[in-house]
């Protein structure tokens, strides 16, 4: 074990230390610290976006401490400790890659790597395609994995044309439904919307977020061409949008 990751590993003992450690790590939790583990995770995607290598090395170093932080948790509990978690994923990477580290031969897709997934899983006792696509996940991504599996038994369209149908039937629908149905007919929509995004070998979160930076980029600009952007009539505030429009072209 490196001396670096030796030192943070000491550092989180003595953080939890019952008797002289601090307060505020010795009252966390799995539940408590899962949150910071989520967004650690985003401001390391959100680093790499951004090409921020400095800010990337701080931000691993975020989400590794909550790996650390996990696996101290457990191993005062008694379930496993930090070596436990380096060898599972070790023994996992090994094993998902058998033609480096094993006999096979070949190289590794897309498709390879879900079969060896879908073995795991198995072994493990799951009994349905859509076991082990977690619960917790951005509801964007998780209906993305759940389509992909259902794909991958069949159960998908071979075009754009099924979803692009299936949209306009969601859109319609959520137009037409009492006021008890709308989030419902709103949450079918957005699943529409996801199969069809996907149909176009499109990764849904990758366009969301990048239509989220641009919508941010363009309001950004109209609010820098008014003095009081919110004061100006919805007319006025289209045509500043238009105009920032045509300054990206």
């Amino acid at each position: 074990m490196s001396s670096s990751l030796d030192r943070l590993l000491r550092i989180m003992a003595s953080l939890r230390d019952p008797q002289s450690g601090c307060d505020w790590d010795l009252a966390q939790t799995f539940e408590t610290i899962a949150p910071y583990t989520i967004e650690e995770a985003y401001e390391v995607a959100d680093a790499i976006g951004r090409g921020a290598m400095d800010e990337l090395r701080d931000e691993l170093g975020d989400l590794l401490l909550q790996v650390v932080f996990h696996a101290r948790i457990a191993e005062e509990a008694g379930h496993f400790a930090f070596d436990d978690v380096a060898a599972a994923i070790s023994d996992k990477m090994e094993s998902r890659h058998p033609h480096i580290f094993g006999s096979e031969t070949g190289t590794m897709g897309e498709k390879r790597w879900e079969s060896l997934k879908a073995a795991e899983r198995e072994a493990k006792g799951a009994t349905s395609s859509m076991d082990g696509v977690a619960r917790a996940l951005p509801a964007l991504l998780r209906a993305e994995k759940l389509q992909k599996r259902a794909a991958r038994d069949g159960f998908d369209w071979p075009d754009t044309t099924g979803p692009a149908a299936k949209v306009a039937e969601e859109a319609l629908e959520l137009a037409e439904a009492p006021a008890d149905k709308q989030a419902e007919e709103a949450g079918d929509l957005l699943f529409a919307a996801v199969n069809l995004v996907r149909a176009y070998g499109i990764a849904p979160e990758d366009a969301l977020r990048s239509a989220n930076d641009k919508f941010e980029r363009r309001y950004r600009g109209m609010e820098a061409l008014a003095d009081d952007f919110a004061a100006l009539s919805l007319d006025e505030q289209e045509a500043l949008w238009n105009r920032v429009k045509q300054s990206e072209r």
